[in-house]
């Protein structure tokens, strides 16, 4: 079967999928994933066909809307900055899902973003289209819509606020879903589910429910799958600096900020260079997207290193409670200091918490290097977070993402 995968948005929307495909290749499917070119390479290394979709993320983050996104002090107005960059790029995004679904395919899976308009296109072209989602959207009672923070509202509370944001994503998609819709031919529809989708369609959710377990309120065929890890290049090897630093003393706390995009990456990287020296301890800092840079006899800066690699060897992983890297600090076992900056990394942020794998999150727009200090000395020290970490990946190491998803495709061949 000719599997197509479409996902979009930071590398940490993208990685997972490389894992998936990989796991359906290997179950005799043909697989392509189509996202943004930055990531062809990174998508091609792993033997996965690739069609390339247009807007960089990046350079979105980078934007002065996307800066201004980072330093939104409360989720509705980081959903207004959001909705406001969405609306601008939709359109060409749209555009570049329809021309990579029309090259074929038999069947198609698509990420929550890319969902509204794959789904259109798999009614109008008779291909079967299933969701593929990395967070959990549906509206439950159980916890509160992932775009709205942390905080639970109560059962019915929960379930209005889902309700109050599926009419906010509506806004962002309706035009260039609505243009899409009748450019096929299809009849105008009524946004009848979350980001505009008709309701009774299957969505398959990559990540664990020991993490979180999937709602009873949920309607039928949504399922909670386990994670898709991402696949390591089997040549992947680290660089001598980097494994002679390991080696040179105890285990070191890394500290990660992913796709996250700062204007002021200095004042970042002084930052937790100041903290970890407060705390004692040595560290990795990985450069990501803003370039974060700080090296001492202590501390050095690295460029991509593969998480399932480098997070077993480390201390502590403090890090922006991205979708992506929670999910790979949960698998090493190894306690987190999570910094959330926007949207659901606030979700993930306090599930690290209420697991017992972390202290209370720190949020990035009041953070300090006293208060990353306390809270390193607190990841790196406490026996009752690095047991529960660990109990926690043995649990997900006896978990098969990847199952459900093929047994999905074999329903429908």
């Amino acid at each position: 079967m000719r599997v197509l995968i479409v996902t979009a948005g930071s590398w940490g929307d993208v990685a997972p999928y490389t894992g998936l495909g990989v796991r359906l290749r290997a179950a005799g499917h043909e697989v392509v994933l189509a996202t943004h070119e930055r990531f062809e390479e990174a998508v091609t290394v792993h033997g996965l066909g690739f069609r390339p979709l247009p807007v960089d993320p990046r350079q979105e983050l980078a934007s002065q809307v996307g800066q201004g996104l980072a330093k939104a002090a409360s989720p509705p107005v980081e959903l207004a900055r959001i909705s406001r960059m969405a609306r601008a790029f939709m359109p060409r995004l749209t555009v570049g899902v329809a021309d990579a679904v029309r090259e074929g395919a038999d069947v198609i899976l698509s990420s929550t973003v890319t969902d509204p308009m794959c789904a259109a296109l798999g009614e109008a072209l008779r291909v079967p289209s299933v969701g593929a989602y990395l967070q959990p959207i549906h509206p439950t009672g159980a916890f509160p819509p992932m775009m709205t923070g942390a905080r639970s509202f109560g059962s019915h509370g929960n379930r209005l606020a889902a309700l109050a944001l599926w009419a906010a994503t509506d806004r962002i998609f309706a035009p260039a879903v609505g243009a899409l819709r009748r450019e096929l031919g299809l009849p105008r529809r009524r946004f009848g589910g979350p980001l505009g989708l008709p309701r009774g369609r299957t969505v398959l959710h990559g990540y664990s429910p020991t993490v979180v377990p999937r709602p009873g309120d949920w309607p039928a065929g949504h399922e909670v799958c386990g994670y898709w890890w991402p696949h390591t290049p089997p040549d992947w090897r680290p660089d001598a600096r980097l494994a002679d630093f390991l080696d040179a003393g105890p285990p070191p706390v890394f500290a990660g900020f992913g796709s996250f995009v700062t204007a002021d990456a200095e004042r970042l990287s002084t930052l937790l260079a100041d903290a970890m020296r407060r705390a004692r301890v040595r560290g990795i800092i990985q450069a990501g997207w803003s370039g974060l840079h700080a090296e001492n006899d202590d501390l050095i800066t690295v460029s991509e290193v593969p998480h399932a690699w480098l997070f077993p060897r480390t201390a502590a992983v403090i890090h922006h409670a991205g979708a992506g890297t929670t999910a790979a600090g949960l698998r090493c076992g190894t306690p987190a200091v999570p910094v959330p900056v926007q949207l659901d990394q606030h979700f993930w942020a306090a599930r690290l918490h209420a697991l017992g794998v972390a202290p209370r999150p720190l949020r990035y727009q009041r953070l300090t290097a006293p208060r990353l200090a306390d809270a390193i000395t607190i990841a790196v020290h406490s026996s009752a977070l690095r047991t529960r970490a660990r109990a926690l990946a043995a649990a997900l190491a006896r978990e098969d993402g990847g199952r459900q998803v093929v047994a999905a495709l074999d329903r429908l061949n």
